[in-house]
């Protein structure tokens, strides 16, 4: 990730540039999720993250980072392929990690009981399929 710059990533775009985003972000987090919930080892925080994106009532600016780094996470090619098991998801943690940095104190109580929420609803599907 020597070449790839957090700032160009993470650059939060113009509206049309955010509404594309928001919908990759919509339809392609939760099967991303599931797939990288073993490899994510702030798994809470990020799934904060994406109720705080979705927030109507988050910042334009702290929106545009978070779903810059959430569709770097559901994008389907990578830096690191995410086939590769340990190191696939480490660019994409550490975009997450460096958007969670230039965001802090953005994520709200709301945001983390949502995310407690879902994550407890995951669990439950899991256990019973």
């Amino acid at each position: 990730m020597d070449d790839i710059k957090f700032g160009e990533i993470l650059l939060p775009g113009d509206e049309d540039t955010q509404d594309r985003r928001e919908r990759s972000v919509r339809n392609k987090f939760w099967p991303t999720f599931r797939r990288a919930v073993r490899q994510i080892p702030f798994a809470r925080e990020v799934v904060a993250g994406f109720y705080c994106a979705l927030d109507p009532q988050t910042p334009t600016r702290v929106r545009g980072i978070l779903l810059a780094a959430l569709a770097y996470f559901v994008m389907p090619f990578d830096v690191i392929p995410d086939i590769f098991a340990v190191v696939g998801y480490t660019d994409d943690v550490a975009v997450l990690t460096a958007a969670f940095a230039m965001i802090n104190g953005h994520i709200r109580p709301r945001h983390f009981e949502a995310a407690d929420r879902a994550l407890a609803d995951e669990r439950d599907t899991r256990k019973t399929v």
